[in-house]
């Protein structure tokens, strides 16, 4: 596995008290940061903080004023932003396909796996752009690469991340902010809900937090801007290839002039 060293560097985890996120918290702390840990869950953030000697966050990261102020109390305590996952993220739980839509439902989806990630970005740019860039991993799914028909709607949001992330990666390149996506498969967490059952039922394999938290800290030594990375069971975090728009492109579509 790429080593990465960030001793003296400071970290922010969303969605950081269980599952994929205390797992990066803990890797994190492991390879040399102090970490913050945000998380709706105030208590659960608080414990696995002080397991890492970090600082923990409470709050909803679909509310447009928690991120600012999360980044904010992070340089106030911490001194510095450097690495930045944003790993909030909660499943479609409807269709979404018909007219019996709960829309209060669907707009949490979308306020939790999709502004929470452009609120997370657009505050903490500023900071990383004061210690001269800096990385950030958001969590995708492998349903922003392919069509999920159980869940079209978590399906929808994560495409949404991917094409953002590869987007804002390679607006923020050349401030040396690295934007990556990271698009595993199915993971062994709460997320899951009764559908584990179904998995253990005919064999089929699941992704670990741990697993996870390889792949980030791949993805923080090796991941380019606006990447993607994939990530399944039994086999190593890799970028996707993407086969590109047919034809060619005039220049000024691709530096978002039109």
């Amino acid at each position: 596995m790429s080593s990465v060293d960030l001793t003296g560097r400071v970290a922010l985890v969303t969605g950081g008290a269980g599952g994929i996120g205390a797992a990066v918290v803990h890797r994190l702390a492991k390879l040399g940061a102090r970490v913050a840990v945000l998380d709706l869950d105030a208590a659960g953030a608080r414990r696995v903080a002080s397991a890492v000697d970090g600082i923990a966050l409470g709050g909803d990261v679909a509310d447009p004023a928690t991120m600012p102020a999360a980044v904010e109390r992070v340089e106030e305590e911490l001194g510095r932003l450097d690495v930045v996952h944003l790993n909030a993220g909660i499943g479609g739980g409807q269709a979404g396909v018909d007219d019996a839509l709960d829309v209060a439902r669907y707009r949490k989806l979308v306020g939790v796996n999709v502004d929470h990630v452009v609120y997370g970005l657009c505050a903490a740019v500023p900071a990383l752009r004061r210690q001269g860039g800096g990385k950030v991993v958001i969590t995708a799914s492998l349903a922003g690469l392919a069509a999920m028909p159980a869940d079209p709607l978590y399906t929808l949001t994560k495409h949404a991340v991917v094409g953002y992330a590869r987007a804002a990666g390679k607006a923020l390149a050349d401030e040396g902010i690295v934007v990556s996506a990271l698009c595993p498969g199915f993971v062994d967490t709460l997320l899951l809900g009764a559908a584990r059952e179904e998995f253990d039922a005919v064999g089929f394999p699941l992704l670990t937090p741990s697993d996870i938290a390889d792949a980030v800290q791949v993805v923080l030594a090796q991941g380019q801007p606006g990447e993607a990375w994939i990530i399944q069971p039994g086999g190593q975090a890799s970028a996707y290839r993407f086969r590109g728009v047919p034809g060619q492109m005039p220049p000024d579509v691709v530096l978002g002039r039109t």
